[in-house]
C-alpha cells in the first residue's frame, strides 16, 4: 500500500501508510466520521455538560474523584494551553507513563486540542524499555507520576535524560518546583494568559493526521510504534457498540491500563463517543472491582481472561452483587469453558469473547446471547466495517475449519508502524497480515489456534520472547536460552525458560530473577519457571525446536505465579 502524508503533522521519516483511496472509501461508507475526541467532547458539552464523565479511584490514597463533562473540558483546555506555552507544537509527541488516573484522560484530550500526538507508555516499563521507546518516538514532553506502587519514576528518567536530546520537558504528577505537573499545568490559569479559542482553532488536527502512537511488543527485541488517526480510532470504538447494546447510559469500568490499547480505546475513547460515563480503577483487585461495579452500577467492562477469572471467583460478590453488569468482554487468551459458566452464574453478566490487536482494536467478538460453546470455542465474528479471513500458503481463502494465516482489513486498521514502513504487511487490497494462525467456521467465527509471532500472551499482554532470550544469553552461566508458553488457567499463558549451561555454570530461579532485575527488565516479561536441560532439541539446520519444548512445558507449573 502506498504511503501519503496524513495531513502534514507527521514527519516525512514516519512514513504514514495512508492513501487517498482509503480515506475516500472509509469516509463514504460512514466508518470514518471525520471527528476527533475533542469534537465528541464538545458534543457532550452541548447536550449534557453536567453529566458525570469520569470517576477515578486511586488506591494508594483511598480517594474517589468525579468529573463532569464540563470539568474535564475545562481542565484539559488549561493543560493544552500550558503545554503550548511550553513550546509543544502541532505534531509534537507527548509521552505519558501514567496509571489509570483522571490526569491520563485530561492529558490526552489536551493533546488533541493542540494537535500534539499522544504516546501512552505502560507504568510497568523501566529504564531498559523506556530508553528505546523515548528515543524512537522523540517526544518533546514526558509526564510521569512521582511514585506509583512504591516505585519512584523521577530518578529513572533523570538517569535517561542525557540520552534523550529531544526531550525538552518532564512533568511529574505530585512533583515539586518547575516540573510539577499540578503547579505548572493545572493550578496556573493558562486560559487567562492565552487566547485558547484562537490557539485551538489554529491547532485543530485533521482527523486523518496521526494522533496516537502506541507500542506493541514484537519479536525482534524492538517494540513497534503503532500509529493511529482520529478516524481509525473512531472506527475502533464506533463499529461495535450497537451490537453489544452500549449507549449513552452505559457505565464503563476500566481496570486494564489506559496505556494499553484496550484501556485507551474502551475506557476513554468509547465513553466520550457514546456520551457515557467511565470509572477508572488504577490497581487491579477483584474485591475492589466488585465493590465499584456494585456502587457505581457499572454495566460494561473489558479485560483479559485473568480479570474475568479473578472477579468470577471473588468472595466479595456475596457482599457486592454485580447484577448491573450486562457485558464483560474478554480477549487476549482463550476463555476456559468452566470460567464462562462460573462467570455467567456468579456475575450475572454476558461473557463475550473477542480478538483484536493494538493495530486495529477489537476486530471480532461473540455476541451477548451466543451459546456458551461459541464463547469458549471461538473468538467471534468481525464487526461491520472490518473483515477477517484465513488464507493458506498461496494466500487463498482456506476452507472452513482449516488453520491458516489470519488477515484483517477495514476502517479500524492502523496507518503504519512508526519509522518502519517495511513492517506494515498490508497488501494493495488492504489485507493486513496479523501474524496469528486461525481457523474459521461456517458462520464466519474465527478461532486463534497459534501465533506465527514468537510471543507469549500473558494475561492479554504480549511478552517479547526474543528480547528476553537475548538478555538471558548474556548471562555468564547460560549457553542456550529458549522461552515458550506454559498454559495457565488464570493468565492464559506464562513463560517457561529452558536453558543449557556453560561448563561450570550454575543458575537457579532466584538468581535468574535477580539478574533480570539488575538488567531493568519489566517484571511482566520475566519467565515464571526455569528448566535446566542438557541440550536443546534442534532441527538438522540447528534451529531450536520450540514445539518440543512446548510439549514439555504443557505439563509444568510456575515456580512463581505473579499476579
Amino acid at each position: 500500500m502506498a504511503a501519503t502524508s496524513s495531513g502534514g503533522a507527521a514527519r516525512d521519516d514516519w512514513r504514514v501508510m495512508l492513501t487517498q483511496e482509503r480515506i475516500d472509501s472509509a469516509t463514504a461508507a460512514g466508518h470514518w466520521p471525520d471527528r476527533t475526541a475533542g469534537d465528541y467532547l464538545d458534543a457532550g458539552l452541548d447536550s449534557h455538560p453536567d453529566k458525570v464523565f469520569l470517576t477515578g479511584y486511586r488506591t494508594e490514597t483511598g480517594t474517589r474523584q468525579t468529573f463532569s463533562y464540563r470539568d474535564i473540558d475545562r481542565i484539559s483546555r488549561r493543560i493544552g494551553a500550558g503545554l503550548a506555552a511550553h513550546g509543544i507544537g502541532k505534531g509534537d509527541v507527548v509521552a505519558f507513563q501514567l496509571p489509570n488516573w483522571w490526569e491520563f484522560a485530561a492529558l490526552h484530550l489536551a493533546c488533541v486540542r493542540i494537535g500534539a500526538i499522544s504516546n501512552p507508555l505502560m507504568p510497568i516499563f523501566r529504564a531498559r524499555e523506556l530508553e528505546f521507546m523515548l528515543s524512537f518516538a522523540e517526544p518533546r514532553a514526558l509526564v510521569i507520576p512521582r511514585v506509583f506502587r512504591g516505585f519512584e519514576y523521577e530518578p529513572m528518567i533523570d538517569g535517561l535524560r542525557g540520552r534523550l536530546p529531544d526531550l525538552a520537558h518532564v512533568f511529574v504528577l505530585g512533583g515539586e518546583g518547575e516540573n510539577g505537573f499540578e503547579s505548572t499545568l493545572i493550578e496556573r490559569r493558562w486560559e487567562d494568559e492565552v487566547d485558547t479559542r484562537a490557539l485551538f482553532d489554529e491547532r485543530r488536527v485533521d482527523p486523518n493526521e496521526v494522533i496516537e502512537i502506541c507500542y506493541t511488543s514484537g519479536t525482534t527485541g524492538q517494540p513497534k510504534g503503532v500509529m493511529h488517526t482520529s478516524n481509525t480510532l473512531a472506527a475502533c470504538v464506533g463499529i461495535g457498540p450497537a451490537r453489544l447494546g452500549l449507549g449513552s447510559d452505559t457505565v464503563v469500568l476500566m481496570a486494564s491500563p489506559l496505556a494499553h490499547q484496550t484501556g485507551y480505546l474502551y475506557g476513554l475513547l468509547l465513553p466520550i463517543r457514546l456520551g457515557a460515563r467511565t470509572v477508572l480503577q488504577d490497581v487491579w483487585d477483584p474485591t475492589t472491582a466488585a465493590r465499584i461495579i456494585h456502587d457505581e452500577q457499572v454495566t460494561f467492562t473489558m479485560g483479559a481472561t485473568p480479570f474475568l477469572a479473578d472477579l468470577a471467583h471473588a468472595d466479595a460478590l456475596e457482599r457486592y452483587p454485580t447484577e448491573s453488569l450486562e457485558v464483560f468482554i474478554t480477549a487476549g487468551a482463550p476463555v476456559p469453558r468452566v470460567l464462562v459458566q462460573t462467570a455467567t452464574q456468579r456475575l450475572g453478566t454476558n461473557v463475550v469473547a473477542g480478538w483484536g490487536m493494538t493495530e486495529n482494536g477489537l476486530v471480532t467478538c461473540t455476541l451477548a446471547g451466543d451459546p456458551p460453546e461459541k464463547v469458549f470455542g471461538s473468538d467471534g465474528g468481525s464487526w461491520d466495517g472490518m473483515e477477517v479471513r484465513v488464507v493458506d500458503a498461496a494466500r487463498k481463502p482456506a476452507p472452513p475449519g482449516v488453520s491458516g494465516d489470519l488477515q484483517a482489513r477495514g476502517a479500524a486498521n492502523f496507518v503504519g508502524y512508526l519509522k518502519r514502513p517495511e513492517a506494515f504487511a498490508t497488501d494493495d487490497d488492504g489485507w493486513f497480515d496479523t501474524g496469528d494462525i486461525a481457523s474459521m467456521d461456517e458462520s464466519g467465527y474465527i478461532r486463534i489456534t497459534s501465533r506465527a509471532k514468537d510471543i507469549i500472551i500473558r494475561g492479554g499482554e504480549n511478552v517479547p520472547v526474543v528480547e528476553v532470550e537475548e538478555l538471558l544469553y548474556r548471562h555468564d552461566a547460560v549457553s542456550d536460552a529458549s522461552i515458550v508458553a506454559m498454559p495457565d488457567p488464570r493468565m492464559g499463558e506464562r513463560g517457561c525458560l529452558f536453558v543449557t549451561l556453560r561448563p561450570g555454570g550454575s543458575l537457579d530461579f532466584a538468581s535468574m530473577q535477580r539478574y533480570l532485575e539488575e538488567k531493568q527488565l519489566a517484571k511482566q516479561y520475566w519467565p515464571e519457571r526455569l528448566e535446566i536441560i542438557d541440550e536443546m532439541p534442534r532441527t538438522p539446520s540447528g534451529k531450536i525446536q520450540k514445539f518440543k519444548l512446548r510439549e514439555i512445558a504443557s505439563g509444568l507449573e510456575p515456580d512463581e505465579a505473579r499476579a
